[in-house]
């Protein structure tokens, strides 16, 4: 078994400037104000769209994320409706396999923790205590899921005994307006700090690239 942190990559290739122009470029048919464009109006364009709610303009154009994460997360992402998903599938993965290094990926429950509310103000000897419970669990699934193999059992019959915190990888697409109601939600305070854990870096990451349609964003 091996304990890996959660993280996310982008995989679109933003530039930030042109994509904003793209936005522009749409929003501007409705006032048939195309000639208004200029070299540096698009920011200022965009942010105006925003803020008056007319933010089905930004629905022009898309962003991928792919996402390394506990199924339990990826089960909150899912919900999320206007948007295309691929994720890693415990049917098909043998991970008794050599590909997958004769074992299974978990993701650290540690970064959740310190995350958490009420679970970081605890003593280190208790936070030690439930992490040390939880390798117990995850050590065991594993056992059983590779004694399941040994006997026959196909993947999608012995992930049956796969933790929630089992590794996954998901990749999301979305138009750039459901990115700002997913990261609104799921950077917040009340989300799940797992999935604060990857929303949050994501989100500062997002404000650097694009900082006109997310900055207005705060966790």
């Amino acid at each position: 078994m091996r304990s890996i942190k959660p993280y996310y990559t982008i995989e679109t290739d933003i530039d930030g400037k042109e994509l904003l122009r793209q936005i522009e470029k749409a929003g501007r048919t409705c006032y048939k104000s195309e000639d208004k464009i200029t070299d540096d109006s698009a920011a200022k364009f965009v942010s105006a769209l925003i803020k008056h709610g007319h933010e089905a303009m930004i629905e022009h154009n898309a962003i991928t994320v792919r996402f390394t994460c506990d199924r339990g997360v990826t089960h909150e992402i899912v919900r999320h409706r206007i948007a295309s998903f691929a994720q890693e599938s415990t049917r098909y993965c043998n991970y008794s396999n050599d590909k997958y290094g004769n074992e299974i990926n978990v993701i650290d429950i540690s970064g959740g923790i310190n995350i958490d509310t009420k679970m970081k103000s605890f003593n280190i000897d208790t936070i030690d205590s439930i992490i040390a419970e939880w390798t117990v669990a995850m050590e065991d699934a594993e056992k059983h899921y590779l004694r399941m193999i040994e006997l026959g059992a196909t993947p999608q019959i012995a992930r049956s005994v796969l933790p929630t915190s089992v590794k996954t990888e998901i990749v999301v697409t979305m138009n750039i307006r459901e990115w700002r109601h997913f990261l609104k939600l799921r950077a917040s305070k009340e989300s799940h700090p797992q999935m604060r854990e990857i929303a949050i870096p994501l989100l500062d990451e997002l404000k650097t690239l694009i900082p006109c349609v997310f900055d207005d964003i705060q966790y």
